[in-house]
C-alpha cells in the first residue's frame, strides 16, 4: 500500500511537459532518409531564410532542399521516417525535439545564428509603441507566444524573461496583467494578433519583416532584450548533400540572406 501512494505521488508530481515528452513518437517508423533529397523539418519562423538559403544553394548545386515548416503535430510521422534535418528555434524547443527523435544525437547539434526578441506592433505603430515602459500602460493589449507545458515553441518563456529582466516584480505583475492571448506557437500568435485587434506582440524580427502589411516592430533596449538562437541536427543517415547543404548554411553568401530576416552569427 506504501508502494502505490509513493507511486502515486511521483506521477502526481510529473510536471505537463514531461507528461508529453516524447507522445508524437512512433517506434513503428523506420528512419530512412537517404532518398536523393535534403528534408529539414523544424516550427516555423526561420523556415522563409531558410528557403532563400536553400535556393541558392540549389541553384549553385542542382541538388534538391524541401524545407517543412509549421507545428510539429503537423510533420512529425514525416520527419521520423526521412529527416536528414531538424532545425530548432531555440535551445529549450530542439532539446525537446530530441526525445522523440532518437535517430539524431545532442553532441550533434550545432547553434548557427541568434536574433533577439522585439515588440511587434499594427502596421506604422498607431499606439506609438517606444520600448518596454509603454507595455505596462493601463489597457495596453499584448500577445505572448507560450508553449503551456504541450507545445514546443520558441516563444516559450520569453516575455517572462523581458519582463523579469531587471528583477521588478511589480513590472511582471503589470505586464500579465495586459496580456490578451497566450497562444502555443508564432502562427497562432500572429492569428490572434490581428483577430484580437491587439497592440503588441512579443516575437522574432522575421514575422514583422515579412508581414510589413500588418506588422511593424520596435527594438528592445538592450537591458531587455532577450536574444535565442536557431540550431541544427544531422541524422547520421542523412544524405550526402545534407552535410554540404549544413556547410553552406554559415557561408558569408548564406549569413547575408539570413541577415534579411534578423539572424546574425
Amino acid at each position: 500500500m506504501k508502494n502505490t501512494i509513493r507511486a502515486l505521488a511521483l506521477l502526481a508530481c510529473v510536471s505537463p511537459v514531461q507528461a508529453h515528452e516524447g507522445t508524437l513518437a512512433d517506434p513503428s517508423i523506420e528512419h530512412q532518409p537517404a532518398d536523393g533529397i535534403v528534408k529539414l523539418y523544424g516550427a516555423g519562423g526561420p523556415h522563409t531564410a531558410f528557403q532563400k538559403v536553400a535556393k541558392a544553394w540549389e541553384e549553385k548545386t542542382g541538388n534538391k532542399v524541401e524545407i517543412t515548416a509549421g507545428p510539429e503535430t503537423t510533420w512529425s510521422a514525416k520527419a521520423q521516417a526521412d529527416a536528414d534535418i531538424l532545425w530548432g528555434t531555440s535551445e529549450q524547443s530542439m532539446t525537446a525535439f530530441l526525445e522523440t527523435y532518437g535517430n539524431f544525437a545532442s553532441d550533434g547539434v550545432q547553434p548557427i545564428y541568434v536574433r533577439p526578441a522585439i515588440i511587434a506592433v499594427r502596421a506604422g505603430n498607431p499606439k506609438k509603441i517606444e520600448g518596454f515602459e509603454d507595455l505596462l500602460k493601463d489597457g495596453m493589449k499584448i500577445v505572448v507566444t507560450e508553449g503551456a507545458g504541450v507545445a514546443n515553441t520558441s516563444g516559450t518563456g520569453v516575455w517572462e524573461d523581458v519582463a523579469g529582466r531587471t528583477g521588478t516584480l511589480g513590472e511582471i505583475s503589470a505586464f500579465r496583467a495586459n496580456i490578451v492571448a497566450f497562444e502555443k506557437g508564432s502562427g497562432a500568435s500572429f492569428r490572434a494578433f490581428k483577430n484580437l485587434e491587439a497592440d503588441a506582440w512579443i516575437t522574432w524580427p522575421n514575422w514583422p519583416i515579412n508581414n510589413p502589411d500588418v506588422l511593424s516592430y520596435v527594438d528592445l533596449d538592450d537591458n531587455r532584450r532577450i536574444w535565442r538562437d536557431v540550431n541544427v541536427v544531422l541524422s547520421p543517415k542523412a544524405d550526402p548533400e545534407a552535410k554540404a547543404f549544413l556547410e553552406f548554411l554559415i557561408t558569408p553568401e548564406a549569413e547575408a540572406l539570413m541577415k534579411t530576416e534578423g539572424w546574425k552569427r
